[in-house]
């Protein structure tokens, strides 16, 4: 097909499809559903969160945000390549959420056209998705939700008795003619002490979409180094200290989010990040009173982007330092966690004769609680709340200190030992901060500034039998006041409405010994004052997505060979109104298949092949800059087209 005109009875064709070939392997492999878990109520299940596993990352040789988040049908990457690529979770994008990795908050801005996230897939242990706004443990100004990256310790790695050991990672990139190479090694100084250490290096040429077409300011190269020891000083404390820094840089688009045009051309850009980030763990088994998290940070995200024959080199810094102190109690009933977090954060710009030239620079101080009483055997409640003190000085001299409150209520009903409800009201605060280091020069805060706050309501329903899993969920988040610069005033930064985002969530599963199906459908609206978001006009603050559909099959055919499919299918928008004219959002289905091998029986040695956009289509993400050149004046307002089919070859040795 041309378009995805008809999703859900294509979706469900292939899903119906991908449930004969399992029920028809199963027959063969499983007389008997695997039996999962009893659910239980308990902690933080109140605030549902997905995850993304290391194993998932690696079954499609993930290489950039867009591939981390492949699976998760709330969350929607765009931009084409890794520079350009942006986040969005239920429609808002990531600058309204609270995006830490292994507790190091990542906050500030240096260039709108550029995405603010960039991580390696090898590093990851796991990402937790907390859509919509959560609890207090999520961290100051979490509007519209978290995400929390954890990185993989040396003992994730290191097999029972194991003292030391190494692996090494290749894999060959089709589309791009591009490779990447990973070396690891890992092990122990004693029974108490590990490290590890890694280096990635990755270079890629332009890729081409599905039509064959090179999209060209889309070639990089990028290099990681990252080091981590961990000791535990005693059976009851634990230290970890890291040390992370990765590089970007290649010839990209003036404005990456957009295509290469006369007025777009392509010039040197590099980015680099840089992270310190120490955790302290104190949890003696004989106290339950005690058991103490110490977070301490220290990160900084430098852009460089040289003009050439115009102004030449620019730049933008955002530095943060923080830490988070908390403890958590066990209270007859009741798991109460309590603590305090601080967040200091530096944005400096300006041409390379004197990149300090803009500074500005904010403060967030926090104090928060967040109990969850079991009232009884089926009943679990959860209340808290945080409150939060922002202190901002602008570029252009100006100050402001807003402080709030962000209180949040939720309940869960075990109705048996198969099924639960739950519901939620939530709040987040979040005050004046640092903005776009690129605008700093050019961009004013309006005098009268006022904080943003979010409110989210949701409820939903986990289901768990046999092999079956079925959950869902309603929700509505609000955001009154929200701050950017919207297009038509792009020169000052403002109150520029409220946000909406609401919709719903439908998941289910089913695993048998040697196969798993599942299907996954999101709804989602989102807006400001109204109209419907896009990311030309409401760059910082969000985008319309289609309805999406995620759906996968793997099956392991041995203990040493596995199988697997996924695909993701994004339902048309049709006549989307902006401030110029009406645009379209084609829809599109993307498949991707994998298979992993090991020939030796173990993981001494694994063989993997994935091939990426298995029909080759060719389409532009809805979470990339839609396309405005059907409107008069606005010829090149249109993001990167993704990549076509791409084959990933990939070879593991451990020693």
């Amino acid at each position: 097909m041309s378009e995805f005109t008809m999703p859900r009875t294509a979706v469900v064709f292939r899903l119906a499809a991908s449930v004969a070939l399992a029920l028809a392997v199963h027959n063969v492999h499983a007389a008997e559903p695997t039996e999962l878990p009893a659910m239980e109520i308990k902690g933080e299940r109140l605030y549902q969160s997905s995850n993304v596993t290391a194993e998932e990352l690696a079954h499609f040789q993930a290489a950039d945000l867009e591939d981390v988040f492949a699976a998760q049908p709330e969350v929607s990457v765009g931009g084409g390549h890794s520079v350009a690529q942006k986040l969005y979770m239920r429609g808002l994008e990531d600058t309204l959420l609270n995006i830490s990795i292994d507790g190091a908050q990542q906050a500030g801005q240096t260039f709108h056209h550029t995405g603010r996230i960039n991580v390696e897939p090898e590093l990851l242990k796991e990402v937790d998705v907390r859509a919509g706004t959560t609890d207090a443990l999520a961290g100051p100004g979490a509007l519209g939700g978290a995400i929390k990256f954890v990185t993989k310790d040396p003992e994730d790695l290191l097999r029972p008795g194991e003292q030391v050991g190494a692996l090494v990672k290749g894999g060959y990139f089709s589309n791009a003619e591009g490779y990447k190479a990973n070396g690891t090694l890992f092990g122990r100084f004693s029974d108490d002490w590990s490290a590890m250490l890694m280096g990635t290096y990755q270079d890629q040429n332009d890729y081409e979409d599905g039509n064959g077409t090179t999209v060209t300011g889309t070639a990089s190269r990028q290099q990681l180094g990252f080091a981590k020891l961990v000791g535990h000083l005693t059976d009851s404390q634990t230290v970890r200290l890291s040390y992370e820094r990765r590089e970007d840089d290649g010839e990209r688009n003036q404005r990456p989010q957009w295509v290469t045009s006369d007025f777009n051309p392509a010039y040197p850009l590099t980015n680099d990040r840089e992270t310190w980030n120490l955790g302290y763990e104190f949890n003696p088994e004989s106290n339950p009173f005690l058991d103490l998290k110490l977070t301490a940070y220290q990160t900084s995200n430098h852009l460089e982007q040289n003009v050439i024959g115009r102004w030449g080199l620019y730049e933008a810094e955002a530095e943060t330092w923080g830490a988070d102190l908390r403890n958590t109690s066990l209270l007859g009933g009741h798991e109460l966690a309590y603590g305090v977090d601080y967040r200091r954060d530096e944005i400096t710009a300006g041409p390379g004769t004197n990149p300090t030239e803009q500074e500005q620079d904010g403060k967030v101080y926090g104090i928060y609680a967040q109990d969850y009483w079991q009232l009884a055997e089926r009943w679990l409640l959860g209340f808290g709340g945080r409150y939060d003190t922002y202190k901002f000085n602008s570029a252009d001299g100006q100050s402001f200190d807003e402080s709030g409150f962000s209180p949040n209520a939720s309940l869960a009903y075990q109705i048996t030992p198969n099924l639960n409800l739950r519901a939620a009201h939530t709040g987040a605060f979040r005050g004046p901060q640092v903005r776009d280091g690129f605008k700093a020069e050019t961009a004013t805060l309006d005098p009268d500034l006022k904080p943003e706050e979010a409110r989210t309501n949701e409820i939903g329903f986990d289901y768990a039998k046999g092999g079956w899993l079925l959950s869902g969920k309603l929700y509505r988040t609000d955001i009154k006041d929200a701050i950017a610069d919207p297009v038509p005033r792009p020169q000052m930064f403002i109150n520029a409405g409220d946000l909406e985002s609401k919709g719903y969530l439908v998941q289910t599963a089913y695993h048998w010994d040697a196969v798993s199906v599942g299907l996954s459908y999101h709804h989602n609206d989102a807006t400001i004052d109204g109209e419907d978001l896009n990311v030309y006009e409401h760059n910082g603050l969000g985008t319309s997505i289609g309805d999406t559909w995620v759906a996968s099959a793997d099956y392991r055919v041995t203990e040493s060979l596995e199988l697997g499919w996924q695909g993701r299918f994004v339902e048309r928008l049709d006549s989307v109104d902006t401030g110029v004219g009406e645009i379209d959002k084609p829809g599109y289905g993307v498949h991707d298949v994998y298979a992993s091998w090991l020939p030796l029986q173990s993981d001494d040695l694994t063989l993997s092949l994935t091939v990426k956009n298995l029909l080759d289509k060719q389409y532009l993400d809805h979470a990339s800059n839609e396309d405005f050149q059907s409107i008069p004046g606005y010829e090149g307002i249109i993001g990167s087209y993704e990549p076509g089919r791409e084959i990933r070859l990939g070879v593991a040795m451990r020693f």
